[in-house]
């Protein structure tokens, strides 16, 4: 019986990885189902994930390529694809990204498993409910912004949740919060980022009179909208429409990027690179 597995891995660039890491997987007789790799000249890093098979079990294969991985000095994971992620989506007034992301959980169409939803209001309870999900009502009290993402932080180790989705949440986390899981939180943001940050995006947009309009899925950090971009999406927009046309079609650019941030973040295809990411489709 083989298992299916996929290897990322980082490291300064330098030759002879690519012949380390599949004679490494050849020896254990191990099926290569798919190999992407690339390397960035500007700051001399190579980037690889190898999805393949083999009949070894996980921590004898991480035991064996930990010698491999000091040799080059590789920041690496190795995944079993048979174990799901856990994911925590948490939103807030607007369910359309929470609505879409429990529609693909349900359907299979996520590799990972929707453990909960968490909102400041109680809205999206129902929804929740209908694909079997528990709802959890966390409101943010006046000065119980420390207690409630305590109680955040008590569901996520509870659950076991491996990531954290920010489907429309509109609150803004602290550091205490982002600095306890570093590359685990993804967000939506409904702007082309760089451009228009923080509250009220398409209002923005529509008053500089763009043509594009955008939404953006990152992680977040500290630094409000300035985590690493993993996806974007755009759609064209004139002068004819108001700053509500664009909220409408913004929602159907969140609910996609969203969704297809996730689906990369899941399958482990994307890489960090300092401020920007490395993802391999």
């Amino acid at each position: 019986m083989t298992s299916q597995f996929v290897l990322t891995l980082s490291c300064p660039d330098r030759l002879g990885i690519v012949y380390a890491v599949s004679g490494f997987l050849t020896r254990r007789d191990a099926n290569i189902e798919d190999s992407q790799q690339f390397s960035e000249h500007g700051s001399g890093r190579f980037f690889m994930r190898v999805e393949f098979k083999t009949a070894h079990d996980r921590d004898e294969l991480a035991v064996g390529f930990a010698e491999i991985a000091r040799e080059f000095h590789m920041d690496w994971q190795l995944h079993d694809r048979a174990v799901k992620p856990r994911v925590l989506i948490m939103a807030s007034k607007q369910g359309h990204c929470l609505n879409d992301l429990l529609y693909r959980f349900r359907i299979g169409a996520l590799h990972g498993e929707a453990a909960a939803v968490v909102s400041n209001h109680p809205d999206w309870a129902d929804l929740a409910a209908s694909s079997g999900v528990p709802f959890h009502h966390l409101p943010v009290g006046p000065g119980g912004k420390a207690a409630q993402e305590q109680r955040i932080l008590d569901l996520i180790e509870s659950e076991r949740i491996d990531v954290v989705v920010l489907a429309r949440y509109m609150q803004i986390l602290s550091p205490e919060f982002c600095a306890k899981l570093p590359g685990r939180i993804l967000n939506i943001h409904h702007s082309f980022l760089p451009s228009f940050k923080g509250a009220k995006p398409y209002h923005q947009a529509h008053a500089r009179g763009v043509k594009l309009i955008g939404a953006t899925c990152h992680y977040v950090t500290s630094d409000l909208d300035e985590g690493p971009i993993i996806d974007q999406e755009v759609a064209r927009v004139d002068h004819a429409m108001s700053p509500e046309d664009f909220v409408s079609a913004g929602r159907d650019l969140e609910s996609t990027c969203l969704a297809r941030g996730l689906a990369a973040h899941l399958d482990q295809r994307i890489l960090l690179n300092g401020h920007t990411t490395v993802v391999f489709r």
